[in-house]
């Protein structure tokens, strides 16, 4: 055996994984680089939103309207919840694959994490846009 061969992946490689044709960095790293990019994006954004929710709690409707229709607030606010899904997300898929071994029930609670994230996201963002958009003043 020469010092090239002792170098090669498929040497440290067990049967089965080279049987299959693929390692261990296949499935895991989309979501490990959507959950930390995901992260990244939030710790801004959560600060904005704690501190533009504490300047807001007192504050009278018309306010918070006002507030919410200037273009920054309505983007940044939306693009916190957008984050906040896609985190959410894809944390409880991982938690889900990880710990549920029926395929079906596995399969079935994947979808449904799925189409609640993105129902949550359309519903809030449409929010979002209705009150940044609305005319104030009009009934």
């Amino acid at each position: 055996m020469s010092k090239k061969d002792l170098f090669q992946p498929q040497q440290f490689r067990t049967p089965l994984s080279r049987a299959r044709g693929m390692g261990a960095s296949r499935h895991g790293v989309s979501h490990f680089i959507t959950e930390r990019v995901s992260g990244l994006a939030l710790a801004p954004l959560t600060v904005w939103g704690a501190y533009a929710a504490l300047k807001q709690v007192r504050a009278p409707h018309d306010v918070v309207v006002q507030w919410m229709a200037q273009p920054v607030n309505a983007v940044l606010l939306s693009l916190l919840l957008i984050a906040a899904l896609v985190h959410l997300q894809s944390a409880v898929q991982v938690v889900i694959e990880d710990y549920i071994e029926r395929f079906t029930t596995k399969t079935a609670l994947v979808i449904g994490n799925l189409f609640v994230c993105v129902l949550a996201g359309a519903v809030g963002v449409f929010s979002i846009l209705k009150v940044a958009l609305t005319v104030t003043g009009a009934h």
